[in-house]
């Protein structure tokens, strides 16, 4: 299997690949050459693709040159784009002597699975990316709907040009015909009607990393009086520069509202910040453990990160940056564990001080709502879920 991205967009596909280990398979997890630690240490066969990237400073660039969500999002996107169609050779000779690959969001190796004659299994996490095939459609919103296809169907087309394959009209006629994963919860995500059988709704991958042991400056800290907030904006803290004046506006909220807090990210401006008493600063630790200490959590929505509050029952305050992440901040609305999101471009200290207010007026009820949540979302053992459906196409095979 392959994937692009941040840790967080890595991240699942590590539990997928150990859930699958552990049931036999072997199995080989391409991504950038950074992630080789990462990768390694779950005890994994990691595969690089495409150049040694600082992916914190490249995740730092373009979400600062687009402050407008949907520019950002396609800035993202067409930075993927260029590095799967400049190691389309990796990936395909990675994808040789396979049984099966497993295709991520961007579509990564489902053009040299083609090639090789190789089945494939997708994973799709926003539900918006799945097409409503069974839905009867008009002419206008057809026509409308196929301009678009052609668009991001292009990088793909460059790629099948490569091998001598027919051009396609849209992405959806490269993905798997057998299985569409999508590692959502059905407590969260309610399964469209218009969808094809072949999307199915497993339920979240996680993995609690139960021999964790933090530091002893943060064990200490986060047991030394009230629980403190978790600040762990992801890939949206990653820094091109130091970016003092945001953190600012974090560290005077928490202040003004009493709050004790565990910063994560922002490592360029920590270098020379100076944090107030009842604050500290942590590096990457699990959410597995690092929610479960925590009163409430603001973070950026990515998909990992909204996953993990729900599967370790602590609330919300959503500070969505990109397209995806503003969906992902709604699903924790609607569930009713979470603030009103607030929008990154336009966050100031007083928001953020309205927000950790609207959070404590309502604390017990969101909290009750996410631990409720918590028990549903284990008990649907998603991961487990994803490796029985996975096997039943091998075996079919």
């Amino acid at each position: 299997m392959f994937t692009m991205g941040t840790r967080g967009d890595v991240q699942p596909y590590i539990f997928l690949s150990k859930e699958l280990m552990k049931n036999g398979h072997e199995v080989t997890l391409g991504s950038h050459p950074c992630w080789k630690d990462l990768i390694e240490e779950a005890g994994i066969d990691f595969l690089p693709i495409g150049p040694d990237i600082d992916i914190e400073k490249e995740a730092a660039v373009i979400r600062g040159k687009s402050p407008n969500p949907t520019l950002s999002m396609l800035k993202t996107m067409g930075f993927v784009f260029k590095i799967i169609q400049h190691s389309t050779d990796e990936i395909l000779e990675g994808c040789k002597g396979r049984d099966l690959i497993v295709v991520s969001h961007s579509q990564m190796g489902a053009v040299e699975a083609e090639v090789l004659g190789i089945p494939t299994v997708n994973v799709t996490l926003q539900k918006e990316m799945i097409g409503e095939a069974l839905r009867p459609k008009k002419l206008r919103e057809k026509l409308a709907g196929n301009m678009i296809a052609k668009q991001v169907a292009k990088p793909y087309n460059e790629i099948r040009k490569v091998y001598g394959l027919k051009p396609v009209k849209s992405a959806d006629e490269i993905m798997s015909k057998e299985l569409n994963l999508i590692p959502i919860s059905k407590y969260v995500l309610e399964r469209n009607p218009y969808w094809e059988d072949k999307n199915v709704i497993t339920g979240y991958w996680f993995e609690d990393e139960e021999d964790y042991v933090p530091d002893k400056e943060l064990a200490e800290f986060v047991e030394d009086g009230d629980k403190p907030v978790i600040l762990a904006l992801g890939a949206m803290s990653f820094e091109d520069e130091s970016e003092e004046d945001k953190l600012d506006m974090f560290v005077n909220a928490f202040r003004r509202t009493g709050c004790r807090a565990v910063i994560q990210g922002f490592q360029k401006t920590m270098q020379t910040y100076e944090l107030p008493e009842g604050m500290m600063a942590c590096g990457s630790v699990p959410h597995s453990w690092l929610f479960r200490k925590g009163k409430f959590v603001i973070h950026h929505c990515g998909f990992g990160t909204t996953a993990a509050t729900m599967i370790y029952g602590i609330p919300s305050i959503p500070v969505p940056h990109v397209l995806d992440q503003m969906g992902f901040a709604k699903q924790l609305v609607d569930i009713g564990v979470a603030t009103i999101p607030l929008g990154a471009k336009d966050l100031t200290e007083q928001l953020i001080v309205d927000a950790i207010e609207e959070m404590n007026s309502t604390y017990d009820e969101k909290k009750k709502n996410a631990e409720e949540i918590s028990v549903k979302v284990r008990a649907e053992n998603g991961t487990a879920e994803a490796v029985r459906l996975i096997e039943e196409v091998l075996n079919r095979r």
